[in-house]
C-alpha cells in the first residue's frame, strides 16, 4: 500500500503537466478558432463547437446575413449569406436550404445547423482546427425522382377558437381559414377563405353590453413570371365586413409589377414597383354618408417598396397611393417603413413608422357611430389620417466572445 501510494505522488506531477497541456491545447484551438458574427441562437452556439461567435462584427473573421421568405408548399427557404473578412477577404459564399410545412422546430434547427456547418468548411479549412474535421454522407442516394401528383398544390384548413371571461365580462371568439397555393418558377397561384367572428358580453350598471364583430372574406391572387425583372397578374376578393358597413363587397385588379433588381436576388434587395387597375363593388348594411346603399366604382393604384439587408443592418420602405377614378379626391397616400442599424462596435438603432393620410372612407354609414359602438370599436370612424412610430437603441460592451450556452434557471 505505502509502495501504491509513492507511486501515485511521484506521478503526481506528469499528470498534473498532461492535464495543463490538454488545458493549454483546448485554450490553443480557441483562440485559433473562426470568428464569426452572426445572430445565433443558443442550439447553433451549443452544436457548432469549432468557431467562435463574436459579438460584434467588426471582431469577425467572417459575418452571416440570414433570411427566410415562404415556400409555395407553406414552409420556409432560409439562406445564408456568408462573408468573409480581415484574412478572408473576397471570399464570400451563399448556402440555402428549405423546410416543410410539417417540420418540428427540432427538425428545422438541425437543418439550420448542417447548413451552417456546410458553409462554414472552407473557412475553418484555413484555421489550424482544418485536422480535427471530419466530413461524411450518410445517405443513400435514390437513382429515380418520383412524380409529384399534386402538381406543386398545396392545401390548408385552420380553425381556432377561445373564450375568455371574468365576473363582468365574456368574450368568446372563433376563426376559420382555407388556403391552396400553387407557387414554381413560372407562376404564383394563392387562393384563400377567411370567417371570424368575436362576441363580447360586458356587464354594467345599466345592464349587460353585447359586442359583436364579424367579417368574411375570399381572395385569390394568380402572378406570370416574364422575365427576372417583369410580372403580371391579378387579385380578386369578395366577402362581408361589419366593421365596414358591407354586406358584400367584389374587388377586381389586375396588375404589372417590375423590380429593379432581379427577381432572384429578392431575399437580399428589392425594389418594385406595381402599378394597378380595376374596379370595387359594395352593399353596405346602412346607408352612407354619400347616400348610397350600393355602387361600383373603378380604382387604381401604385406601390413602391424597397427593401435591403446588408451587414450594417436592414432598411424596408414602402409608399402605396390610390384613389377612385370617378373622383380623383377620394384618394389614400400611406407610407411604412423600418430601420435596424449597428452605429457601431456594440451599438444599434432600430425604428419602424407608418402614416396614412385617407380620404377615401366611401363606406362610413350616414348615421354615424353610437357611443357603445366606439367605445368597444365594432365600427370604423371617420379619419382623416392614422399613424403608428417605435425606436430602440442598445449598447452592448464587455467580452467579444459568446460561446457558452447555460440553461440553469431558464434564459
Amino acid at each position: 500500500m505505502k509502495r501504491l501510494l509513492l507511486l501515485l505522488f511521484l506521478c503526481l506531477p506528469t499528470l498534473k503537466i498532461l492535464a495543463q497541456d490538454q488545458t493549454t491545447q483546448s485554450d490553443t484551438l480557441r483562440k485559433d478558432a473562426l470568428n464569426v458574427y452572426m445572430q445565433a441562437n443558443d442550439y447553433i452556439r451549443q452544436e457548432i463547437v469549432f468557431v467562435n461567435f463574436v459579438r460584434d462584427r467588426q471582431d469577425a473573421d467572417v459575418y452571416i446575413i440570414s433570411t427566410s421568405q415562404r415556400t409555395g408548399s407553406g414552409g420556409n427557404e432560409y439562406t445564408y449569406f456568408i462573408s468573409g473578412q480581415k484574412a478572408f477577404a473576397g471570399m464570400s459564399d451563399t448556402i440555402t436550404y428549405m423546410t416543410g410545412p410539417d417540420d418540428t422546430s427540432d427538425i428545422s434547427r438541425e437543418k439550420s445547423v448542417k447548413a451552417l456547418k456546410m458553409g462554414l468548411i472552407r473557412y475553418v479549412l484555413r484555421t489550424p482546427l482544418a485536422e480535427y474535421m471530419n466530413i461524411g454522407f450518410t445517405q443513400k442516394m435514390s437513382e429515380t425522382v418520383t412524380t409529384d401528383k399534386w402538381d406543386s398544390w398545396v392545401f390548408r384548413t385552420q380553425a381556432n377558437g377561445s373564450i375568455r371571461g371574468e365576473k363582468s365580462r365574456t368574450t368568446n371568439s372563433f376563426s376559420g381559414n382555407f388556403s391552396a397555393n400553387r407557387v414554381t418558377k413560372e407562376w404564383k397561384i394563392s387562393i384563400r377563405g377567411n370567417y371570424s367572428n368575436n362576441i363580447s358580453k360586458i356587464e354594467t350598471g345599466s345592464g349587460i353590453v353585447t359586442s359583436i364583430r364579424s367579417s368574411k372574406s375570399s381572395n385569390a391572387l394568380i402572378v406570370k413570371s416574364i422575365s427576372d425583372h417583369w410580372s403580371v397578374g391579378g387579385s380578386t376578393s369578395i366577402g362581408e365586413s361589419s366593421f365596414d358597413n358591407q354586406i358584400i363587397y367584389f374587388t377586381f385588379m389586375p396588375g404589372i409589377e417590375y423590380d429593379i433588381f432581379p427577381y432572384s436576388q429578392s431575399t437580399r434587395r428589392q425594389f418594385r414597383v406595381l402599378y394597378r387597375i380595376g374596379m370595387n363593388s359594395n352593399k353596405y348594411v346602412d346607408t352612407t354618408l354619400f347616400n348610397k346603399t350600393q355602387e361600383t366604382l373603378g380604382r387604381h393604384s401604385l406601390t413602391a417598396a424597397y427593401e435591403i439587408i446588408e451587414k450594417w443592418g436592414t432598411i424596408d420602405v414602402s409608399a402605396i397611393y390610390s384613389n377612385y377614378l370617378h373622383d380623383w379626391s377620394k384618394n389614400n397616400l400611406s407610407f411604412d417603413g423600418s430601420l435596424n442599424m449597428r452605429v457601431a462596435k456594440g451599438l444599434s438603432f432600430s425604428f419602424s413608422g407608418g402614416i396614412s393620410l385617407i380620404h377615401d372612407q366611401l363606406s362610413l354609414p350616414k348615421r354615424g357611430a353610437s357611443e357603445q359602438e366606439i367605445l368597444l370599436q365594432t365600427k370604423r370612424l371617420a379619419t382623416q389620417y392614422d399613424y403608428s412610430t417605435s425606436f430602440g437603441v442598445t449598447y452592448t460592451f464587455g467580452s467579444i466572445y459568446n460561446n457558452v450556452v447555460n440553461p440553469r434557471f431558464g434564459n
